[in-house]
This record gives C-alpha cells, structure tokens and sequence, in this order.
C-alpha cells in the first residue's frame, strides 16, 4: 500500500530531477523505522545512474522536502537508483529490454490467469508481441497484469 505523501512528495521531487537530468522512477515511504525512511528512487536519463547523481539529488531535494513542509516529523532522505526492476512499465523499458526474455502474466475472459513465456518483440497502444521459438504471440495490453523479464533463462 502506498503512503499518502507518495503523490505530493513526487510531485515536489520530480521537476528538482528534471533540472538535474534525472528522473523519478518511484518513492517509498517506511514509517515502521524509528525515524521514517524516504526512499526516492532516480535514474540518469543520459547514461547508468552513480552515486554522484544520489547525492546531486540529495542536495537538491532536502531543502525543497524541508520549505514544503509535508512531513512533519523528522525522517531519513534516502536517494537511490532503482537498480534494474523485473517489472517492464514504460515504453523506454519495452524498448531496451527487446530481444530479452519475459514472462508476460494476463487474466483471460472467464477470469483464467495465462503466462506466455518468450523474447520480448515489442509493444504498441493495445498489444504486447512475444517470439516463442519463431512465433509471434500477440497479448492484449488490456488482459496484462505484469510483464516480467526472466533473467538468466534461455527461451
């Protein structure tokens, strides 16, 4: 479940990445550590994220958090690269993982779950395609609950 300052807090963190040419790819917000720990999760949109872009963004993002005033007690600002997800989401994902192999998981008509496993071809406004073995599979986008890359497995 997502803390209710997520929204507001990338909201605030989001043009801070901008001008740093970074992105917001996520916030976590762990209110059961004594203090709270905000995770922003960032990523260079020019080349692999470093620790110089975490600390860049640090120094950037604290004075913002502290002038908005959204979370009232004190807490822990954490800034991190996200490192690589297994979910695909973007279109930029879809487009750097082509080729690779995924695990697409869909709810049929009927409410059956499916799982087509294959190499990722690509994905358009209503369909996600997958190569199986020479085949092309077409998934509608509206059926898809996750797309999920397979690391380390051969199709």
């Amino acid at each position: 479940m997502t803390h209710p300052l997520i929204p507001q807090i990338i909201d605030l963190a989001t043009p801070v990445a901008e001008t740093l040419g970074l992105e917001v790819v996520g916030a976590v917000f762990h209110t059961n550590q004594n203090p709270p720990v905000l995770r922003i999760d960032i990523r260079n949109v020019q080349q692999d994220t470093g620790l110089a872009d975490c600390e860049r963004m640090s120094i950037a993002l604290e004075p913002e958090l502290d002038a908005a005033d959204i979370i009232p007690d004190a807490y822990v600002l954490e800034i991190s690269s996200p490192g690589i997800s297994r979910l695909l989401s973007s279109d930029r994902e879809f487009i750097t993982f082509k080729g690779f192999p995924v695990t697409v998981t869909a709810v049929e008509p009927e409410s059956r779950i499916k799982e087509w496993k294959g190499l990722l071809v690509g994905r358009d406004e209503t369909t996600v395609y997958l190569n199986q073995k020479g085949r092309q599979i077409k998934i509608p986008r509206l059926q898809i609950t996750k797309v999920e890359l397979d690391e380390g497995k051969e199709m």
